[in-house]
């Protein structure tokens, strides 16, 4: 079956029947990313050497264009899963990979930040929508920091505009480097991982239902080896694979949102780039 037709069968018979409750309750489509699993959409651009369907960014842009249509939640679900597994298979391990090849792991972005921990829900909200210079800034320059101790490492952040928190397997995620004197540095932060939260209820931003909000790590511990690529190297990750797939996919669920929705639905879609409250584990699954 070509994905094109098992995207279609999903599509009909999973997402466009809650669409709608989706988009006006708000709730994370679970069903819709477990069917997306199961018929190997999730592993799509994962290696065939893992078990994924090899194919790349244009087929990615096909998917989460045709998703858009019918569902603006799950399209932004995919863009930031797809984005963050062009970085995982890159330089991710091979159990990792192989998960995600399966459609058993559901990964996202955890790189902008906030200016600060004390800005106002609004403040964060409306600087969050920018796709300006200050946006680039705060993924190409992170304030998170990460100190190691023997083969743990330490992260501290608060990681805005985060899709699918508390609902992906893991995170994708930028700190300051541990010993490089300048650049970034990228972990593979699994959501079960302890001390890893979000807001018990989701932010504002993105589209309603795709649980894009806030994850707060003060600190998350995870081991050494979760690191992705060379300690100080992010930056050229970032600018060759992020920004690039991030992009592309943006601009293909922007231009097939439909209008019907837009009165339910937050205008920003970017999957990058929500606060205060009760807080739950982050690899916590929302009611559904």
């Amino acid at each position: 079956m070509s994905y094109r037709t098992a995207l279609s069968e999903v599509l009909t018979g999973v997402v466009g029947p809650v669409a709608e409750a989706t988009a006006v309750q708000g709730r994370f489509p679970r069903g819709a990313v477990t069917a997306l699993g199961r018929a190997g959409l999730l592993g799509l651009t994962a290696s065939t050497a893992f078990g994924g369907g090899g194919r790349g960014l244009p087929e990615a842009v096909d998917v989460v264009a045709r998703s858009a249509r019918v569902c603006p939640a799950t399209a932004a679900v995919l863009q930031s899963h797809y984005t963050a597994v062009a970085v995982i298979e890159a330089y991710g391990g091979p159990w990792l990979r192989a998960e995600i090849a399966a459609g058993r792991h559901l990964a996202s972005l955890a790189l902008a930040e906030s200016e600060s921990d004390s800005e106002s829900d609004a403040e964060s909200t409306s600087e969050a929508g920018g796709d300006g210079p200050a946006a680039e800034t705060q993924l190409l320059v992170p304030r998170s920091t990460a100190t190691r101790s023997g083969e743990v490492v330490a992260l501290r952040a608060r990681k805005r505009r985060v899709v699918a928190a508390g609902e992906a397997d893991l995170y994708v995620w930028s700190s300051r480097p541990l010993t490089a004197p300048d650049g970034l540095t990228l972990w593979a932060v699994p959501a079960h991982a302890p001390d890893l939260f979000v807001p018990a209820r989701p932010g504002t931003a993105g589209p309603r239902g795709s649980a894009t909000s806030t994850v707060f790590a003060d600190p998350v511990l995870v081991p050494a080896e979760a690191m992705l690529g060379a300690d100080g190297g992010g930056l050229d990750v970032l600018l060759r694979t992020v920004l690039p797939w991030l992009l592309e996919l943006r601009a293909a669920a922007e231009t097939r949102r439909p209008p019907v929705l837009d009165s339910v639905l937050d205008p920003v879609l970017d999957p990058a780039l929500g606060l205060g409250g009760p807080r739950r584990p982050a690899g916590s699954l929302a009611a559904s």
